[in-house]
This record gives structure tokens, C-alpha cells and sequence, in this order.
């Protein structure tokens, strides 16, 4: 049965089919019209992005290839011992305890010979040890493999176990705590399947497997790409890691990553997580790092580095603009160790070292590694901005020991600073009763653009604009003197509990 308004249905389902196909016509015209008459030829899109590249169907050719080559490393480690100590009147807290209580014959069995219980003393536990595991992997047939410092770190004896279940005993031929690599030598009849570090870079977006012995399990491979490179993690100042999104996890330090063409790309080395367990960000040593550093492990069993000897900060935009530099690039000289070789050569604090053997400083981290990869003793000629110029400066490079507290460059944390009615109050050292020269600074304004640079009460300010100051009138005028030849911002030198920075102060002083 119909009723009036189902009759309508159809007669309202045509109307409405009319009018969108006269709208569509419409907007036919209108997109013909629009096309010819308001868009130009000039701007008609190319083609989208389009990439035949696909991935690979599976990683087990490469993995098959490679696998032999990745080992586990297990590491004994002799923990410290413990003492146990018992004074000679430790009998009197135990006087009522019962003649046959079990802890009446623990004493007494520490008691013997003077060393313990009633007759006091010190004994020291039996030698301890624990165990450790990574990853490694063979870079020769004769049984080189490498692996991380860490992994090996205060090991006493080192167990490789191969993909095939074989067990071997290897020694330790060298270890390099500031890129974390270490280089093991199994030596056995027989000749091991080995692995080949690559030439080239990996590109961003790369394919990459990644093989080791996660939580101990052994021969695990994942998968993933590069997700980036030349990483600072701050781990130490030759940072240039390799950022991967393959599931790494703990074990698989010191294990490969390789590329498709079954070469390693880097040595994976750390993780980013906040549970310590796989979230999709691991971290690897490059090969170019790799390569450099496993030849001297082999042929010295350590690692030299040439030494600058210098104290060394990033350069800001408003440092930069405060020495008059184009761009902000380059590190600045905080300090010149004493007697060593920049402060023989005449580099002082200050002084922007902007090139190395007329290499690019893009800042303190290629600084590090530019000197370190110097021999001692080699001469290089170091380019520094001083008073508005370029200075060309010879530096025979020193070696880097091992006690050194930095590497080939030292970076403080990065200053702030600020002035007088910017919030500050200063005074002379001679008027705040403490030794030595400069200015010191007396209070802060909580809320003044000071406070909000980082200064703080007993900061000592020595130089302004690269001028001395002894007081407070000689900060001013050095401010005064930047501003008056166009300065966005000026220089001061600050020294705090025995650390020396640069910051960069901008001109606001009435």
C-alpha cells in the first residue's frame, strides 16, 4: 500500500537527479572557462614524484650470506670484592643469644685467625665474577672480530660463540673508550667466514639488517632503514652515529648493520629508550669511523690522537654577530691550556678557529675530529678570527693521552650573560673582597634579561669587546665602544668556579 508521501518518492528522486546533472554541466563550463582563462601555461604541474626502486622481497639472501660472519661475545668479568668488617666488641651486642644459635657458629667461623667476630679484624671475600654478552663480528679469515669497548670493558676472559654453536676463546688486541670499538683475535685452525666494512655512506631511507645476540638468545636478525646520520648523542666528542630504526636491544651491542649488499654499514652501538627495551631508534658507528680506528687497534692496540689543547664553545648568532663573522660557525677559544700546544703557538682565548689545513670548523665537534685524526707532532696550520681578521697560525700538534680529562677539544657548557641595566649590579674584585682581576657580579634582577641569559651572583667577568675590564665603568665604556661601531651584540668573557665561557651580551644599555 502507497501512501501519498511514498507516491511523491520517485517524482522527488527525478527531480533531484535533474538538477545534479545540470550542475555538473555547469560546472563543466565553469572548469573549462576557469582553465582557459584564469590559469597561464606557466603554471601546469610536472609529473609527481614517482620511484620504480621497491624493496626487497626478503633480506634471507643477505642474511645467509652474512650470518656466519656474526658471533656472540661473551665477556667474564671480575666484580670488586667485598669486605666484611666486625669491630672487637661486636661479641657484646650478642651476649644473651644462646651458646647453640646458628649465628653463635657464623661468628665464631669469622672469628678464626684474628680475622673477625670477638677478635675483630677485616676478611676479604672469595673472587668474584660475572658475566656479560654482546655481539661481534669477523673482519678477517684469520679471526679479527669487533665489538664494542663496552661490551668487553673489565673483562678477564673472552668466550666467541659462532652462528654454527662453536665455541671459541679470543684475546683482547686493543679497545677505544671514546668511539667504543675493541678488537678480539680468535686464533684457530680454521678459516672464518668474514664481513667487509663499506665504502660508502649509507643514504637516508637505506635498507639495513641488522644481526646479533639480543638478551642473549643469539644469531636474531631485524630489519629496517636508516633513519638518519651524523647523530650527537652526546656520548663524546667524535658523535657521528647512524641512526637506524631496526629493533636492536640489549646484546646487540658490538653486532653489524649491513647494507643490501651484505657490507657493514656501522656497529651498533646504543639505544634510545626509556624502558631499555627496543622503541625504534638505535644507534651505530659509522664505518668510516670504524675502519680508521680497528687499523690502529690492530697495528698499535691502541689509538693516538693528535691534541690541540684547548677549551672550546659553540659560536652562537649573537656570538658571531659580536665578533663581526658572517655566519655563526667556527669555535671559539675559551681557554688555552697552559704549555700546551695552542698556548705554545700563540692561539689565545678568544681567538674563533674557523679552519684546520684550511679544512672547514663548522663548530667543536669537527674540531675534535679533525685534530684527532692527525698524528702528534704533526704541524697544521690553524685559521682564527681575531680583532675583525683572518690569522693564519702554525701549531705543531701534541698527543692525546689516555688521562686527558676531554679529547682533542674540550666544550663547556654553552654561556649566557647580560649588564648593567639589563639587571645587573657589579662590582670591582678588589670591592667584593676576592683575589684576582675583573669585575664581579654583585646581584641579578630576577626578571631581567640577566637572569634570562644564565648569569649568576660571583660570576666574574674579565673581558668586554676583548678588552680587560678591572671595573664596572671599564664594562660600560667596552659596551659603549661595540655599540658605537654598529654592534648588535658584545662579547664577554666570564669565569665561574674554574671554567672560562663566552657569551654574547645585546646592546640595550641606555
Amino acid at each position: 500500500m502507497q501512501t501519498p508521501e511514498t507516491k511523491e518518492t520517485p517524482n522527488r528522486l527525478r527531480r533531484y537527479r535533474g538538477r545534479l546533472l545540470a550542475g555538473a554541466m555547469a560546472l563543466g563550463v565553469a572548469g573549462v572557462l576557469s582553465a582557459q582563462t584564469i590559469v597561464p601555461s606557466q603554471f601546469a604541474f610536472a609529473d609527481a614524484v614517482k620511484v620504480d626502486v621497491a624493496g626487497p622481497a626478503d633480506f634471507s639472501p643477505v642474511v645467509t650470506a652474512v650470518q656466519p660472519a656474526v658471533v656472540s661475545v661473551r665477556v667474564k668479568q671480575e666484580v670488586e670484592p667485598r669486605m666484611m668488617n666486625f669491630d672487637g666488641n661486636f661479641g657484646q651486642f650478642f651476649e644473651d643469644m644462646p651458646k647453640d644459635h646458628p649465628l653463635q657458629r657464623f661468628f665464631r667461623q669469622f672469628g678464626e685467625n684474628g680475622r673477625g667476630g670477638e677478635r675483630g679484624g677485616e676478611r676479604k671475600s672469595p673472587r668474584q665474577y660475572g658475566m656479560s654478552q654482546g655481539s661481534g663480528f669477523f673482519i678477517t679469515e684469520d679471526g679479527y672480530l669487533v665489538t664494542n669497548q663496552h661490551v668487553i670493558d673489565k673483562g678477564t676472559e673472552f668466550t666467541i660463540v659462532t652462528n654454527d654453536g662453536n665455541e671459541y676463546d679470543a684475546k683482547l688486541i686493543g679497545a677505544d673508550k671514546r668511539t667504543d670499538l675493541a678488537l678480539l683475535k680468535v686464533d684457530a685452525d680454521k678459516e672464518f667466514t668474514y664481513v667487509k666494512f663499506a665504502e660508502d655512506a649509507p643514504n637516508v631511507g637505506e635498507w639495513v639488517v641488522a644481526i646479533g645476540n639480543p638478551f642473549g638468545l643469539g644469531g636474531s636478525v631485524t630489519a629496517g632503514i636508516v633513519s638518519a646520520r651524523g647523530r650527537d648523542i652526546g656520548a663524546g666528542h667524535y658523535d657521528d652515529f647512524i641512526q637506524i630504526d631496526a629493533p636492536v636491544n640489549r646484546g646487540n651491542s658490538g653486532g653489524p648493520a649491513f647494507n643490501m649488499k651484505g657490507e657493514v654499514i656501522g656497529v651498533n652501538a646504543a639505544i634510545f629508550s626509556p624502558s631499555g627495551g627496543n622503541v625504534g631508534i638505535a644507534f651505530a658507528i659509522p664505518a668510516s669511523t670504524a675502519t680508521d680506528v680497528i687499523m690502529d687497534l690492530k697495528d698499535d692496540g691502541s689509538v693516538v690522537r693528535g691534541w690541540l689543547g684547548v677549551h672550546i664553545q659553540n659560536v652562537t648568532d649573537d656570538i658571531a654577530e659580536s665578533l663581526g663573522l658572517d655566519e655563526a660557525s667556527g669555535a671559539i677559544v675559551a681557554d688555552a691550556q697552559d704549555g700546551g700546544p695552542a698556548d705554545d703557538a700563540g692561539i689565545k682565548s678568544g681567538d674563533t678557529i674557523l679552519a684546520v689545513d684550511g679544512a672547514k670548523v663548522k663548530g667543536p665537534r669537527e674540531l675534535s675530529k679533525i685534530i684527532a685524526a692527525y698524528e702528534p707532532d704533526t704541524e697544521v696550520e690553524v685559521t682564527v678570527w681575531r680583532d675583525g681578521k683572518e690569522k693564519d697560525i702554525s701549531v705543531t700538534l701534541g698527543k692525546l693521552q689516555d688521562s686527558e680529562k676531554r679529547a682533542a677539544a674540550e666544550t663547556p657548557d654553552a654561556g649566557r650573560t647580560s649588564l648593567d641595566d639589563l639587571g645587573l649590579a657589579l662590582v670591582s674584585a678588589k670591592e667584593a673582597g676576592v683575589d684576582g682581576e675583573g669585575v664581579i657580579i654583585a646581584s641579578v634582577a630576577p626578571d631581567g634579561p640577566a637572569a634570562e641569559k644564565g648569569l649568576r651572583r660571583g660570576d666574574r667577568i674579565v673581558q668586554v669587546g676583548g678588552e680587560t675590564v678591572q671595573t664596572p665603568s671599564d664594562v660600560v665604556e667596552a659596551v659603549a665602544a661595540a655599540e658605537k661601531e654598529g654592534r648588535k651584540a658584545v662579547l664577554f668573557r666570564v669565569e665561574n668556579q674554574d671554567a672560562t665561557r663566552f657569551v654574547a651580551l645585546p646592546m640595550q644599555v641606555g
